[in-house]
């Protein structure tokens, strides 16, 4: 039994004529009646009595009738749900994103995206940015957003392997103690002598602090010592503590006012960083859904 001979039975059923049946169905007469035939022949039982009128179910024909109405409207529900997978409409997507972004612009970048695409699931996690890279080439997520500190040297290393997509500026500022008593906009000169916390650096991924150790050379500033956390998230409590002074990346100067520190612009200001969506070459063509994402996080780029 084929959807094809379910469909044409409904129609001459609900019909009650195998002319009007064929005329919607754009087949010809015998032909309808010969699909009807084959299928009496595989149910092993008259489905349509033939009056003078037209046809009219029998028993077994209302039987099938109201079982067939449901399997051809699943049948058709099934191909609008798959209509909707290829055009991105719905499916999953994973989003890698670096800490200092998920404080604030991922849930820009996915409230935005939620309100056209609510049957798109989005899972996100928050590695360090060698980690989320490592993930995107074994493509265990799809989309990666971290931040460096040059995008056009990035992309160039990486190009033929991920496409590279600048979503803007990252600025950075002071993050002290709580309590400690600085100006606004503080300046860097209030470093020297500090003890300074940074995130590891990593030569897959230059980002802070060279940055920040560059800044400090140029104008002059000696910290008292530094010391290193495994990621900027990580370094947060240790300012908290009062243990350590800090300058970090806060894409829109306010996600880190979360955090029981004192934020502060910087003066003379340092370079910003860059935030970078990053995805598989060309996959972004193939992956519809991928696709609607990105579009997403390009309209709230920094």
């Amino acid at each position: 039994m084929e959807l094809r001979e379910l469909r044409y039975f409904v129609t001459a059923a609900e019909t009650g004529s195998l002319t009007a049946a064929a005329a919607e169905l754009h087949l010809s007469q015998p032909a309808l009646t010969v699909a009807i035939r084959k299928l009496e022949a595989e149910v092993g039982t008259a489905l349509l009595a033939r009056t003078s009128r037209g046809v009219m179910p029998t028993s077994a024909g209302r039987y099938l009738l109201d079982a067939a109405a449901r399997l051809l409207g699943e049948a058709d529900d099934l191909v609008v749900g798959l209509r909707r997978f290829s055009a991105g409409a719905a499916g999953t997507v994973t989003l890698a994103a670096v800490p200092t972004l998920t404080w604030h612009s991922v849930p820009l970048w996915l409230r935005r995206h939620a309100s056209t695409n609510p049957d798109v699931d989005v899972r996100v996690v928050d590695p360090p940015p060698w980690e989320a890279i490592d993930l995107l080439h074994r493509r265990a997520v799809d989309v990666a957003a971290i931040i460096v500190d040059d995008a056009d040297r990035f992309a160039r290393r990486h190009r033929g392997e991920l496409d590279v997509i600048d979503l803007g500026p990252v600025p950075l500022v002071a993050a002290v103690p709580p309590g400690v008593t600085v100006a606004d906009p503080m300046p860097l000169a209030a470093f020297e002598g500090q003890i300074v916390v940074l995130p590891t650096s990593t030569a897959a991924v230059p980002s802070l602090p060279e940055v920040v150790l560059e800044g400090m050379r140029e104008h002059g500033v000696q910290p008292g010592r530094v010391r290193t956390a495994a990621t900027i998230q990580a370094s947060i409590p240790l300012i908290e503590a009062g243990v350590a002074w800090a300058i970090l990346p806060d894409p829109h100067r306010e996600s880190l006012r979360r955090f029981d520190v004192e934020v502060r612009e910087l003066t003379p200001c340092l370079p910003p960083l860059r935030a970078l969506a990053l995805v598989r070459a060309g996959s972004a063509e193939t992956n519809p859904v991928l696709a609607r994402l990105l579009e997403s996080i390009m309209l709230d780029a920094l």
